[in-house]
């Protein structure tokens, strides 16, 4: 029809023709924006230079990156690492694609992804969920996590460690637990609540200028200690908190037993000084009679639980590899009992870093406790998983799950990105920090996340400067 209108034809063949001036535009309109994504996704050359002689991975990808030498970070787009993997770290990473089960016969993870326990400051004051919690915790759930689980829940008011933390210390949380519980299992993620107490680590302007607590009186936060009588109201107060996730429709709890909390400061014996029932007494701090004192809360809270919740109430422990007051042959040989004797389900080893050294030891933190026998309990690790490379470590050390955290706030699908790439051996792209707050806001982080991510060295890349 062009050829046949004189008219038409003119404009494309004639001596004015347009044909030439169209013909760069359209190679624009189509060929910029292909390469524009291939920037967004080039590969950054980075090296590590702590190697594992069990990592089969053909290529490294630890950032190396900076502000400085990162332009892209004060854009929209983060910059990007490549992973490349070989066939056999492929077949080994395979593992953290099957189910787990778990002791008590609760409802199984679909995968080992189960979503590492993420301060965020995103729910309201009173403790009740939020709207900006409920999203970022769902897509963690759509994202393809086996288990998601919520932040630290404090089970006492006098117990919040954060400011918006989640609480589970009143019915009055239950509606938004419930709602929460529905939507991740929806997703077939498996639904956890980790229940909190901050003890001596409570801010005191969070709660109302009142002296925080811890077993024994600490001079350094100014902490006092709990009495008797209200170290067995704490102890009710955890199973209480365990009582309103299984009415909410969770499948089970996550004891928050690390990092200094109430929980890990009763375990540990710089902290703990107590001349009852729940401390040393007089006996040498490292005596068995010391260390059951030391465990007595734990051990108490796991038996109340157990007692009023549902025989396939999955039931968890995350411990603290060192640090925080203890020592580490001394968290090994608790782990070793709690193993042995406790009816928990899964085990969740906060290492901070699955690659690093024991203090003050030999060889790598994390083989101290894989090493321990299990008794049918899973054990997880926690600590800079980010890639398929941190994967594959983790199992080939013999972790049955992993927990990831920062990985899971830079790409809300990454269990879904590992899978892709383990089953196909495609290379697996690794957002690099810093990252751009629009990157962490097209994530499901809600401006107050964001804030409190921008406190962490290095993981949110400073405003651009117009």
């Amino acid at each position: 029809f062009i050829l046949k209108s004189p008219g038409i034809s003119s404009l494309y063949f004639g001596p004015f023709s347009l044909l030439p001036r169209l013909i760069p535009l359209l190679a624009y309109l189509v060929l910029i924006p292909n390469f524009q994504t291939a920037a967004a996704l080039e590969p950054v050359s980075v090296s590590n230079s702590e190697t594992d002689p069990t990592c089969l991975l053909a290529n490294n990808s630890q950032s190396t990156s900076s502000p400085e030498d990162s332009p892209e970070s004060s854009g929209k787009m983060p910059k990007f690492a490549e992973t490349v993997v070989s066939d056999k770290a492929r077949e080994l990473a395979k593992k953290i694609l099957e189910p787990m089960t778990f002791r008590s016969g609760g409802r199984p993870m679909k995968n080992r992804f189960m979503l590492a326990p993420l301060t965020n400051s995103q729910s309201h004051e009173d403790g009740k969920m939020s709207e900006e919690e409920y999203l970022w915790l769902t897509k963690r759930a759509e994202g393809g996590h086996g288990a998601t689980m919520t932040c630290a829940s404090h089970v006492q008011a006098i117990g919040q460690g954060f400011p918006g933390q989640l609480g589970c210390w009143s019915d009055d949380h239950i509606p938004g637990l419930t709602r929460l519980a529905a939507e991740i299992k929806k997703h077939n993620s498996v639904a956890i609540v980790q229940l909190h107490h901050a003890g001596m680590r409570t801010p005191k302007e969070l709660i109302g200028g009142k002296q925080p607590v811890s077993p024994s009186e600490d001079e350094e936060t100014q902490a006092r200690a709990l009495s008797t009588a209200e170290v067995k109201q704490l102890r009710d107060d955890f199973i209480q908190g365990a009582i309103r996730a299984q009415k909410a429709g969770f499948d089970g709890v996550e004891l928050h037993g690390a990092h200094g909390y109430i929980i890990c400061a009763f375990m540990s014996p710089e902290y703990n000084k107590r001349t009852d029932e729940y401390g040393p007494g007089s006996h040498d701090k490292f005596s068995p009679e010391a260390r059951a004192g030391r465990m007595r809360l734990l051990r108490e809270i796991i038996t109340g639980i157990r007692k009023v919740t549902r025989k396939d109430f999955i039931l968890g422990l995350r411990v603290s590899a060192e640090r925080f007051g203890m020592e580490v042959p001394d968290i090994v040989e608790m782990t070793r009992i709690i193993l042995a004797e406790e009816p928990i389900d899964f085990l969740d080893i906060s290492a901070w870093d699955v690659r690093k050294k024991a203090e003050g030891q030999d060889g790598l933190l994390i083989d101290y406790f894989l090493k321990l026998p299990r008794n049918g309990v899973k054990v997880g690790l926690a600590g800079k998983i980010k890639n398929v490379q941190d994967v594959e470590h983790c199992i080939a050390h013999g972790a049955d799950f992993v927990l990831p955290g920062r990985a899971s706030i830079l790409q809300h699908d990454f269990p879904k990105k590992i899978t892709e790439s383990i089953l196909s051996g495609e290379s697996y792209y690794q957002p690099q920090n810093p990252v751009p707050a629009e990157h962490l806001a097209q994530e499901f982080l809600s401006p107050k996340f964001i804030k409190y991510m921008s406190s962490w060295p290095g993981f949110v890349a400073p405003a651009a400067k117009l």
